[in-house]
């Protein structure tokens, strides 16, 4: 039983990552999927090709997904090229880390708006398509660090922190139009960017974990299918740390 079936995803920052591991989740279990990146480039080819190859329909964005216009605009051309939209899963997000004391009024811009402001971007857009549909999945790709802080991260942290208020007020204003709002919050995941840390900072990490290993992908797509799917119809508000016990 595919549980996505003719449902269509729009997934923002998906050319790489988790939002490509999700993106192809979504597609074994027979979603079409939209996906938006900063640029389409070979990345984003070849993550379109290997969704398709799935038998579903797939099409990649261009689109800065911090600017409003044009959220607008892309979300316009999604709809009428899909036809729907269903889930919308917000995990566009960019790091640029430092001390308070340090960080420029620049650094903190540019993680509000890809991170948090793009999440606004979308779900303004989105949602009246899936008021006049009666039904929709909205899913923000928060952080354990957006639930507990962390140093030197005080940009992140607020802005994925945000993304999680973001869902619950949205659960709450949307909810009787059958539209339904969660967070996930990942934890340490092996990612290119975890991988190319020094094996004693990763050895650290790891060791503080209950479960003794770093998360996949897969396992935050994994989440992420559930609250797509009718599975979690009755599921709204609410923040699913997966983070292998990490911060309980």
């Amino acid at each position: 039983m595919e549980l996505l079936k003719g449902k269509t995803a729009l997934i923002t920052g998906a050319a790489r990552g988790i939002g490509k591991a999700i993106a192809l989740k979504f597609a074994a279990e027979g979603a079409n999927v939209a996906f938006t990146d900063l640029v389409i480039d070979e990345n984003g080819q070849a993550t379109e090709a290997e969704i398709a190859a799935l038998g579903v329909k797939a099409k990649g964005y261009a689109s800065n997904a911090a600017d409003f216009a044009q959220t607008e605009a892309v979300v316009k051309q999604i709809h009428a090229d899909f036809g729907r939209i269903d889930i919308l899963v917000n995990n566009a997000g960019i790091t640029k880390d430092g001390l308070m004391l340090r960080m420029t009024e620049g650094q903190w811009d540019a993680v509000i708006n890809v991170n948090l402001k793009s999440a606004f971007n979308f779900i303004h857009a989105c949602t009246p398509i899936m008021m006049r549909q009666k039904s929709g999945s909205i899913i923000n790709m928060s952080s354990v660090v957006g639930v507990h802080g962390n140093a030197a991260q005080c940009n992140y942290a607020a802005s994925k922190a945000g993304l999680i208020a973001l869902a619950k007020s949205i659960g709450q204003e949307m909810g009787s139009r059958g539209i339904r709002a969660n967070s996930i919050a990942p934890g340490f995941i092996d990612t290119a960017m975890t991988q190319a840390l020094p094996d004693e900072i990763r050895k650290e990490w790891i060791s503080k974990i209950p479960l003794r290993r770093g998360g996949t992908v897969e396992d935050i797509a994994n989440v992420a299918t559930f609250l797509a799917s009718d599975m979690s119809s009755y599921v709204t508000g609410q923040v699913i740390q997966v983070d292998g016990g990490m911060n309980m």
